[in-house]
């Protein structure tokens, strides 16, 4: 923030009067406060790759598109999804989304299935700001259409009703929530989920990040998993993005989540 025009004028009388090595003070704590002021106002990047969502929607008439691949193995089951993830900021602190997913499952004893799985629609809404409130905080209400496909996804409707929170200071962000997923299955198919990460800025172009996330029981014969995962952003240009993650479950592993990933190319504009 610059200072007033009679703070400034003030400051230039004393300069004048003030040693060359109390000048030389004054400019570098100058330097340094200008230097703090640009770097907590860098941009932090949250959300994908990470389980753990971010209350930062897409910004007003922007658009983000992922195109992922997603997976997970457990108990000798690969499956997981291919697709597109839609974003558009709609609204100021409003954001729609739209994904379409072709599912895929490889099971150890059975055949091969590709189909179209759970088409999601939702819309994330930021009703809490940090130069406010101290925290971005966001719900992010998410419904699951049935799957196009009988052999991947879910048949029946279910919503998922989070909601994140998010803190950044300098190169760091930490952000996380969790919520409760409701299926028209039944409340045996219920589940909610939880999780939080960290990331750092490292390089100008490479965010890297760590995280801890948790699952409840969300069928007969399927117990709670928690995993731990690292994620990494890079931005190839202003527009195009990679991101990567990689997680391994650490309770009930063999049976609900030996290992997971997610894979992206996103393009902003």
């Amino acid at each position: 923030m610059l200072p007033r025009v009679d703070q400034r004028l003030e400051a230039a009388t004393v300069v004048s009067k003030t040693p060359r090595k109390r000048i030389r003070r004054q400019i570098s704590f100058a330097a340094l406060t200008v230097g703090l002021t640009v770097i907590y106002a860098l941009p932090a990047m949250a959300g994908p790759p990470y389980q753990s969502d971010d209350p930062e929607p897409t910004d007003y008439g922007h658009y983000e598109i992922y195109a992922f691949n997603r997976g997970a193995r457990s108990k000798g089951d690969l499956s997981g999804a291919s697709g597109i993830d839609f974003n558009y900021g709609a609204a100021p602190n409003l954001q729609l989304t739209a994904t379409l997913p072709v599912g895929f499952d490889f099971p150890s004893n059975g055949p091969t299935a590709f189909g179209l799985s759970n088409i999601e629609l939702a819309a994330k809404y930021r009703f809490l700001h940090q130069d406010t409130f101290g925290f971005d905080v966001a719900v992010f209400p998410r419904v699951f259409l049935p799957s196009g496909s009988k052999s991947v996804g879910d048949r029946q409707t279910s919503l998922l009703l989070p909601i994140w929170i998010q803190k950044d200071w300098g190169k760091w962000s930490a952000f996380g929530g969790g919520g409760c997923q409701i299926s028209a299955a039944g409340r045996s198919h219920d589940f909610c989920m939880y999780g939080g990460t960290l990331t750092r800025q490292v390089l100008p172009k490479l965010q890297l990040g760590i995280e801890v996330f948790h699952q409840t029981a969300d069928g007969v014969g399927t117990p709670a998993t928690t995993s731990a995962g690292i994620g990494a952003k890079f931005d190839l240009n202003d527009n195009i993005h990679l991101l990567g993650y990689a997680a391994k479950g650490i309770q009930n592993a063999r049976i609900a989540n030996q290992y997971s990933w997610y894979a992206a190319v996103l393009f902003t504009f």
